[in-house]
C-alpha cells in the first residue's frame, strides 16, 4: 500500500507533528515502508501459535482478594505531595 502526500499530511496533522511541504514525500515513503513491512507479516503462517505478551513466559503476581476494615487514609495520604482535609489535593485543570 502506497501512501501519498495528502495522506502523509493528514497523518502528520493527526499525530500533531509539523512537517514541511518538502518533507511530506519523505514521510510518505517512510509510512509506505512501514505498511509494506506489516503486509509482509501477513504472509506468515501462524496457525497454532498462541498470542503472547512477552518473549519470556511470565505470570502476573496475584494477591488474595480480602476485605479489610479500611482505616488506612492517614497512611495513604502520607505519600501524597499535597493532602487537605483527608483528601488528595490536585491542581485545578478547568478554568
Amino acid at each position: 500500500m502506497a501512501i501519498d502526500r495528502d495522506t502523509a499530511r493528514k497523518v502528520a496533522h493527526l499525530a500533531r507533528i509539523r512537517v514541511d511541504e518538502a518533507g511530506l514525500d519523505a514521510l510518505a515513503a517512510e509510512l509506505s515502508g512501514i505498511l509494506g513491512f506489516v503486509e509482509e507479516l501477513d504472509e506468515l503462517d501462524v496457525t497454532g501459535v498462541e498470542p503472547m505478551t512477552s518473549v519470556t513466559p511470565m505470570a502476573l503476581k496475584r494477591r488474595a482478594d480480602v476485605v479489610t476494615e479500611g482505616e488506612n487514609a492517614a497512611r495513604i495520604l502520607a505519600n501524597a505531595p499535597d493532602a487537605r482535609e483527608g483528601f488528595f489535593a490536585v491542581p485545578k485543570v478547568v478554568e
